[in-house]
């Protein structure tokens, strides 16, 4: 499609803002002139569109092209996508899936090759993919870049498999992905040395500071359940260079409201210079992952937003390869079918599967602490409450059983407590559990946790909640974690089933969100797999999972 564009332009190689004419052809930049300021022409301002550096798809709940349909109202454009969720469950066709289903809209997705599948030996997992399958991977044109190399022990340890995935990215020029929460002075830099260039997991600015001084570039994450910005958005003054948005992780209802643009917003109103924000959010990603959409440059593909203006960052068009498919707030992407991809292979259970006897273990336990918008978790010593000789949840005190179901056979059931779910009835459980994406569940009694876990197994799938007589599923068919349902039908149940959860009694901000995190072995301090509690300090089981309740 050839086609003028008029209007003001931020200028980002320039660094200044001028009214411009943009000569589209055949999907390319073919011109960008400066002329005189001519009122006329469209109002709003002409910019690169926002580029999610770090995101996995699968939590959004929806395939590639339902999110593609979601994510252009807001303005993005292009995507780093880490399919390692799909990759745990499915292997090299997870990964696959993803891409061809990414090929059949027009986003710019941008996939990687999972690094850690499985994350760790301590937890069951539906695939795993050794050096020689990420070699092979990487060597596609449709992988951009290692993902998130989260095994940093086995870097630190020299792990022969870790260092031939490193190395497999060097020889074919492929950037690292980082995830290294916590690491600190030598540990960094050896871990930065071994070629790892990037970090999405740094909560405060001390952290982001002793890894910016080794080379690494440094991910501001603001996802629906880890939320980073405020900790971390100041180093963008000075480190404009080193410095990207990313989401992490997006629930539907999310982004159904805001994307990137929403950082931009935030970050103008920190008093960040204008110039500094465009850079995070549009250019940085793209010259360092050397992505395939355009950043305002004649030769570039015509992939650009108008907004209203520089403030707030409200899109009026969004435009890839020079096609309009966005425009006030509405997507012009279509829907396309799908096939369904997974691995799901366990019985209903019972309620008695879920029950602790008091004699199998101390009545004081090791009890995970859940944080509202964190990922890293906290290790307690609690007294647990016993009853007709079992453990029991205790609403009083909000301290709760956890479970972890395998979902690839029929296997003992891990069990565990944990504080801060708030629920004061019922129970809530997902299909979508970092990394391994086994079933977790959280519940005030065996009956309700027992429930909400048989309507995932039933779908092969989802996100449920149980209060009383009222029960609700969302069924995640695609690897038990997305649906293929439209996105914003799906982003209205999501939503429904959160307010159901916090009817329940859940303060935190984004439950299910919480919870899919429960299970992520790679992030301190204390998590639960379905081979029992996992200590990340020590990077060990602390005792194997609750089986027997005789």
């Amino acid at each position: 499609m050839n086609h003028l564009i008029k209007g003001k332009l931020v200028n980002y190689w320039q660094k200044k803002i001028h009214f411009a004419e943009i000569k589209i052809i055949g999907g390319k930049i073919a011109s960008i002139k400066e002329i005189e300021e001519d009122k006329s022409v469209l109002h709003g301002f002409i910019m690169p569109g926002f580029v999610d550096s770090h995101i996995h798809i699968e939590s959004s709940m929806l395939i590639p092209s339902e999110f593609a349909r979601l994510a252009v109202i807001h303005g993005t454009v292009a995507s780093v996508s880490d399919p390692h969720e799909i990759a745990n469950v499915c292997g090299m066709d997870g990964v696959q899936f993803m891409i061809e289903n990414g090929k059949k809209v027009p986003f710019k997705f941008h996939f990687g090759a999972p690094s850690c599948v499985p994350a760790t030996i301590f937890e069951t997992a539906g695939a795993e993919l050794n050096s020689a399958q990420v070699e092979e991977l990487l060597a596609m044109d449709d992988i951009y870049y290692l993902s998130e190399m989260m095994n940093f022990p086995g870097v630190l340890f020299k792990d022969e498999e870790v260092l031939n995935k490193i190395a497999a990215a060097k020889r074919l020029n492929k950037p690292v992905d980082g995830h290294a929460p916590g690491l600190r002075g030598e540990q960094a830099r050896e871990y930065i040395a071994a070629g790892i260039s990037t970090d999405h997991e740094c909560f405060t600015a001390e952290e982001a500071l002793d890894k910016l001084k080794y080379g690494m570039k440094i991910l501001i994450r603001e996802g629906s359940a880890a939320k980073n910005f405020e900790a971390l958005i100041n180093l963008l003054h000075e480190y404009n260079d080193m410095i990207m948005f990313c989401s992490d992780d997006k629930h539907p209802d999310s982004l159904v409201a805001n994307h990137i643009n929403a950082l931009c917003a935030r970050a103008i109103k920190k008093g960040i210079d204008l110039f500094k924000v465009v850079q995070a959010a549009c250019i940085n990603p793209v010259l360092h992952y050397h992505l395939r959409s355009g950043i305002l440059r004649e030769g570039d593909p015509a992939d650009f937003i108008i907004v209203d203006d520089l403030i707030n960052f409200k899109v009026q068009k969004t435009f890839i390869d020079g096609i309009v498919v966005a425009e006030d707030g509405k997507t012009l992407i279509k829907s396309v079918p799908s096939v369904l991809i997974n691995k799901f292979s366990c019985q209903k259970k019972i309620p008695i599967d879920f029950k602790v006897f008091v004699n199998s273990i101390e009545n004081n336990l090791s009890v995970i602490e859940a944080l509202d918008g964190q990922l890293i978790t906290n290790k307690l010593s609690v007294n647990i409450k016993s009853e007709n000789g079992f453990h029991v949840s205790d609403t009083s005190s909000d301290i709760l059983k956890i479970v972890v179901v395998n979902r690839y056979s029929n296997a003992p059931i891990a069990k565990a407590f944990i504080r801060n779910f708030g629920l004061k009835m019922g129970a809530i459980a997902s299909s979508v559990a970092h990394d391994s994406h086994n079933i977790v569940a959280v519940g005030v009694d065996d009956e309700s946790i027992c429930r909400a876990v048989n309507l995932i197994i039933l779908e092969n799938g989802g996100v449920s909640c149980v209060i009383e007589k009222e029960e609700m599923v969302i069924g995640l068919p695609v690897g038990g974690l997305m649906s293929i349902n439209d996105g914003f039908s799906v982003a209205e149940a999501y939503t429904s089933i959160d307010a159901m959860a916090k009817k329940a009694g859940s303060k935190l901000s984004a439950p299910f969100m919480t919870l899919s995190f429960m299970a992520l072995l790679v992030i301190p301090h204390l998590k639960l797999s379905d081979k029992g509690l996992f200590d990340g300090d020590k990077f060990e089981l602390l005792h194997p999972p609750i089986h027997e309740i005789n």
